[in-house]
């Protein structure tokens, strides 16, 4: 049968074959996919976008390549904030000068072409379809056939470019490596510059960060629907936490009630660690490829470091629970312990205060005994919002419709134990609401949750995802 299937394609006859056949109606865009938000929304970031730009600068901001080994497809999260929509290999440029945002994409969709199977992949047009600009609210949908010839334009022109090129305190490492794969944006600056020599290249960094920094209405009501299915994952995987269970089991039951519970996908690969394990940092335990898999064991804790994300929008909440049915003494107090200090600092937080001003505060309540021991630096908190560590500035002061975490550690290698707490914060008007309040953070609701056995129920987050 081998032989028969080679001899066909040599001799061309399943090459005809499938050139004959009726090809299907091409797909459109539309049918598959829509953006999270109004147009409206988008258009407000762009302008607000636009505002911050200096005369005579463009903000270019790449979409995701988009080919696929099996994964499913995530747009870049500059791109998704800005656009909204799923594309491939696409560019936005929002120009100071003009006052409008131009969006190159490819003619046909790539990823939905293959002539020698039309049945399966008919073709699927992107930048002649009038959906694009209708619900992005873009000003111009262009191919990508003519964005070369429109940057040099610009650029001959004297325009300065401003590009997210991933720096700042999210960077994933503290110097480059020939090991490590440049962001997206400093491969397109890199790009520019050996196309275009002598182009000026400014860092959008900062500018991302002002803007993504504070939600909208519409963004902290997905992130509260990401923050509920988060603590209701956590609740319903702390029944299952005892003696004899392994952290890859907890891990798998965590991922399946996030997607049960309406979630697209986990916001990271979930953080549940045990004993030895609960004393190491993620980056630590992910270092191996066999490591996170630990056997729990009683008179032990595990660390729950995890979150669900929905319509792109993301959670990241941590509890502490006892292997056995309870704390021990010496446990107790430290969950106690942990509590406090990230109580200390909700209590704080509010308009005009900065996070190094809420570093200060965990700082004062951590006794003299346990400073060894605790992990408060600007690691205690981070912004939360397309991504579990969202552009931010530290210095910048609190507003409304900012989301962070608060985040205190406690790992002591002394002792062999350790304890994490981690609740998402909203400030408000008047102070700041704990978007995770609901799942229990002292030790005696921590133990009963422990204790609860609980059955898988349908949960009406996944009906009310959409705002």
């Amino acid at each position: 049968m081998v032989g028969l299937v080679a001899s066909l394609i040599a001799t061309g006859v399943l090459a005809q074959s499938a050139k004959d056949a009726t090809p299907r109606p091409a797909e459109v865009f539309s049918a598959w996919t829509r953006p999270t938000f109004p147009a409206a929304e988008y258009a407000a970031r762009r302008k607000g976008a636009l505002a911050q730009l200096k005369s005579g600068e463009v903000w270019l901001v790449p979409g995701a390549e988009g080919t696929s080994a099996g994964e499913t497809f995530r747009q870049l999260d500059n791109f998704e904030y800005f656009v909204g929509l799923e594309l491939p290999r696409s560019l936005l440029v929002m120009d100071q000068s003009t006052g409008l945002s131009t969006l190159f994409t490819p003619a046909r969709d790539p990823r939905f072409e293959n002539p020698r199977r039309p049945n399966d992949f008919p073709g699927r047009a992107l930048s002649t379809d009038p959906f694009l600009r209708e619900s992005s609210g873009v000003d111009r949908v262009e191919s990508d056939a003519g964005l070369a010839t429109f940057l040099e334009a610009l650029i001959r022109g004297g325009a300065r470019v401003r590009i997210d090129l991933g720096s700042g305190a999210n960077s994933s490492m503290a110097s480059p490596s020939i090991f490590e794969t440049p962001p997206p944006g400093a491969l397109l600056a890199t790009h520019l510059k050996a196309r275009f020599p002598g182009v000026i290249i400014e860092d959008a960094n900062e500018l991302v960060a002002r803007l993504r920094m504070v939600k909208s209405e519409r963004e902290i009501a997905a992130m509260r629907r990401a923050a509920q299915a988060t603590s209701e994952a956590i609740v319903r995987g702390a029944a299952h936490v005892r003696g004899g269970v392994d952290e890859r089991s907890l891990t798998g039951a965590f991922i399946a009630d996030c997607m049960s519970l309406g979630s697209q996908r986990p916001a990271f690969t979930p953080i549940i660690k045990s004993g030895e394990n609960s004393l190491w940092p993620w980056r630590i335990l992910g270092a191996h490829y066999g490591r996170r898999n630990r056997m729990l064991r009683d008179g032990e804790m595990v660390i729950y470091d995890v979150g669900c994300e929905v319509d792109h929008y993301v959670s990241d909440v941590g509890r502490t629970f006892p292997v056995s049915s309870s704390f021990t003494p010496r446990q107790r107090g430290l969950v106690e312990l942990v509590r406090r200090i990230s109580d200390a600092v909700i209590r704080a937080a509010k308009p005009g205060l900065t996070l190094p001003d809420l570093q200060a505060i965990a700082d004062r309540e951590i006794p003299t005994a346990a400073k060894p021991y605790m992990q408060a630096p600007l690691y205690f908190g981070h912004h939360i919002g397309l991504d579990a560590g969202d552009p931010s500035i530290a210095e910048a002061p609190l507003q409304p419709g900012m989301i962070f975490t608060i985040e205190p550690w406690y790992y002591n290698h002394d002792e062999g134990v350790a304890v994490f707490i981690e609740d998402e914060i909203l400030i408000t008007a008047k102070g700041c609401e704990n978007l995770t309040a609901s799942l229990p953070r002292d030790a005696a609701s921590l133990e009963k949750l422990r204790r609860a056995d609980r059955r898988l129920v349908p949960s009406r987050i996944a009906e009310e995802r959409r705002p």
